[in-house]
């Protein structure tokens, strides 16, 4: 028989900094008020990261990794393989994010590699897990890891950037295992859109544009819709159905019916804007008790699905013989979802 894979646990680090709407409208210069922020980006306060060396994007996702051991009480010289989500913007450039959480952790016996796809990666990550676990002989044990905070490029001045002020920053972990027999990850689907890889990004400090000594201030702020038009014009047309199709997908990999999801599920979703979130749980035939607004932490990019999670189990939202679908989107761009069956 094909072997299973299942979730042992998740762990969460969130710094202390917070970001209330009053902060973030006083940011946007007037053209926002508090009350918008709120009702229609969805936004109460955000997590954010404090001047403490713990909140560097390497050091969240090792702390989280440490809170999933806690919290799982797994040996760390058992895992095999280190997936890590951590962003591109961390402590030091090209370093490998994934042998930092490796040493932290003292999972000695562990390779590990840095995976990329945005807020995407979790899910995309989790895919590659149980593929790998599946496939290799050699590999029982893998945990998915990372730390996210693109906030500090978010130029709240910035019109069109008012689809990511509602970034904030964290770290998450989720260690799977080969047939630990519940909790079981099964299908997911995934579609990419490549028009759109340079629809948006950080402007300034690549190849294309280099840093400078005119532009180095300018620069720490230049995360921004480089073709904003053509952007929201294909995410319009095509964002929804493409999420759809994911979730159909991975139910139907996974032999559920969108009317089994719409009974027994619960729906781990990324931060978005208020009236979105609650359109697609009205679409799904869901209730708002099968999901988690993530309204008092924003968005913590790929971090989001594995928080999602972690607050749904501790309060009991997420049980026993849950449906769980991960749902998440990506700058690039791209659109995935998995599905996870809780419990034996």
């Amino acid at each position: 028989m094909k072997p299973t894979v299942g979730i042992v646990g998740t762990g969460i680090y969130l710094p202390k900094g917070r970001m209330s709407a009053k902060d973030i409208a006083e940011k946007t210069l007037g053209v926002w008020s508090e009350d918008a922020i709120i009702q229609k980006l969805g936004i109460v306060e955000k997590v954010t990261p404090t001047d403490d060396l713990s909140d560097g994007t390497q050091e969240m996702g090792a702390l989280a990794a440490l809170d999933c051991l806690k919290n799982t009480g797994v040996d760390p010289k058992e895992i095999d393989v280190i997936l890590c989500v951590t962003e591109e913007w961390k402590e030091y450039p090209l370093t490998t994010s994934a042998l930092y959480v490796q040493d932290r952790i003292g999972a000695v016996n562990a390779w590990g590699i840095d995976v990329q796809n945005r807020c995407c990666t979790t899910v995309s990550a989790l895919k590659m897990a149980k593929d790998m676990l599946i496939a290799d002989d050699d590999v029982h044990t893998v945990m998915v890891v990372g730390g996210y905070r693109n906030l500090d490029f978010v130029d709240y001045s910035d019109k069109n950037m008012s689809m990511m002020y509602d970034l904030a920053a964290g770290g998450g972990a989720i260690i799977l295992k080969k047939n630990y027999g519940k909790n079981l990850l099964l299908g997911s689907h995934i579609i990419g859109d490549g028009s759109l890889a340079r629809t948006a990004g950080v402007e300034i400090g690549g190849i294309c544009n280099p840093l400078t000594k005119d532009n180095v201030e300018e620069a720490k702020k230049s995360l921004r819709l480089l073709d904003p038009v053509k952007m929201k014009n294909r995410l319009n047309e095509v964002s929804m159905p493409n999420w759809y199709t994911c979730i159909n997908e991975s139910l139907r990999k996974s032999d559920f019916t969108r009317e089994q999801f719409s009974k027994d599920g619960f729906l781990a979703i990324l931060h978005m804007k208020r009236s979105g979130h609650e359109s697609l749980l009205q679409d799904l035939g869901l209730t708002k008790e099968q999901s988690i607004y993530l309204e008092n932490y924003g968005h913590i990019g790929q971090i989001d699905q594995i928080l999602s999670l972690h607050l749904a189990l501790a309060s009991g939202q997420v049980k026993d013989g849950t449906i769980c679908v991960m749902l998440a989107a990506g700058i690039g761009y791209v659109w995935a979802a998995n599905v996870v069956r809780w419990g034996k």
